[in-house]
């Protein structure tokens, strides 16, 4: 368990923010930690990963991070600087890393020494930097950028909901409600892990970071004098699956109320804009536009303002119908 004690102050600056970075790093972890087959809906992407990772020299850089094991300095992998980082911004920070920095995560995670892998971050700090950094571009480029828009979009409605909830009922309530490996009881927020550490936060502020490539692994960045980042799974991890082009033939679903239709609905499951629709499932938005516009006049989903946004959710109905019919929700992603 990881146990944090959260003072009133801390709680209170509690912000939402997308890391293009974090995503990157955890799927690493994602590939490490099944290094068989990973669970669905990682399969596919995982291949292409994998091919990358083992065949072009420009990512070699990120081996540095499965040789690490489960503790390293937050420098290696820091916290977004705004809620909507390019990667580029991220990986800025990371090459301009100050020397002080590293010098005092080296003497907090390895006060005997560091390892002689990270041993270049001080005596060659520059490149050192700007070498992990070009590898991590290198493999962003060929393994998530062509995704990247799909799972932006998923994290941009997790946020969305986060913080309409954020505002709605305060920062307990969010917490209480993240994940069900994150337990909230006022002052401790525990991290359900096999590593055991505890550390207070007071007079920080408090950075939840939603991840598609989670899978359940719970991320604490704590060596920020100013922040503390937690991590957690998104919603809307689908978005990587392989889509389908026809329905199988047990699809019930989309045999009684058409095949583009079903797919919308299936994704409703989670509260979504027509943008957000659009780019997860690969169709055009005056597409979904129409199939929002007939579902909800058949009154299985509903439309709600979020301030300049409308959310699309289900209904009573919908959701007996997603239920009763749906032979494959996790499988239909799209259509």
């Amino acid at each position: 368990m990881i146990r944090i004690e959260i003072d009133e102050p801390t709680l209170a600056r509690t912000r939402i923010a997308i890391s293009p970075l974090c995503e990157l790093l955890c799927g690493l972890f994602l590939l490490e930690r099944n290094p068989g087959e990973v669970p669905w809906p990682y399969q596919d992407w995982a291949a292409r990963a994998r091919e990358i990772l083992r065949t072009d020299p420009a990512v070699d850089p990120v081996h540095l991070y499965f040789r690490l094991g489960s503790v390293w300095p937050d420098f290696l992998g820091p916290h977004p600087p705004s809620a909507l980082p390019t990667l580029d911004e991220e990986l800025a920070g990371l090459r301009a890393t100050p020397a002080e920095v590293i010098e005092a995560q080296f003497a907090k995670h390895y006060p005997d020494g560091e390892p002689e892998i990270l041993r270049p971050f001080r005596t060659d700090r520059a490149a050192a930097l700007t070498r992990l950094s070009d590898g991590l571009a290198a493999y962003w480029d060929a393994a998530l950028a062509p995704c990247w828009p799909a799972m932006r979009a998923a994290l941009e409605e997790e946020v969305l909901l986060r913080a309409r909830a954020l505002a709605a009922d305060g920062p307990d309530a969010l917490l209480a409600k993240l994940h069900d490996r994150v337990l909230w009881e006022r002052p401790i927020l525990t991290l359900v892990k096999p590593l055991e550490q505890s550390f207070d936060a007071f007079d920080k502020r408090l950075l939840l970071v939603p991840l598609i490539f989670s899978r359940g692994a719970l991320l604490c960045s704590s060596d920020d004098s100013d922040v503390i980042m937690v991590t957690y799974q998104s919603r809307g991890a689908a978005v990587l699956a392989e889509r389908r082009t026809q329905p199988a033939p047990e699809d019930r679903l989309a045999i009684l109320i058409g095949r583009g239709r079903a797919t919308v609905l299936r994704a409703l499951t989670t509260p979504a804009t027509t943008t957000g629709l659009a780019t997860a499932l690969g169709l055009a938005p005056s597409t979904v536009s129409e199939h929002l516009s007939a579902l909800q006049a058949a009154g299985v989903i509903h439309r709600r303002r979020a301030g300049r946004r409308v959310l699309y959710g289900l209904e009573p109905a919908g959701t007996a119908l997603v239920t009763l019919l749906d032979s494959g929700a996790a499988e239909f992603v799209s259509g």
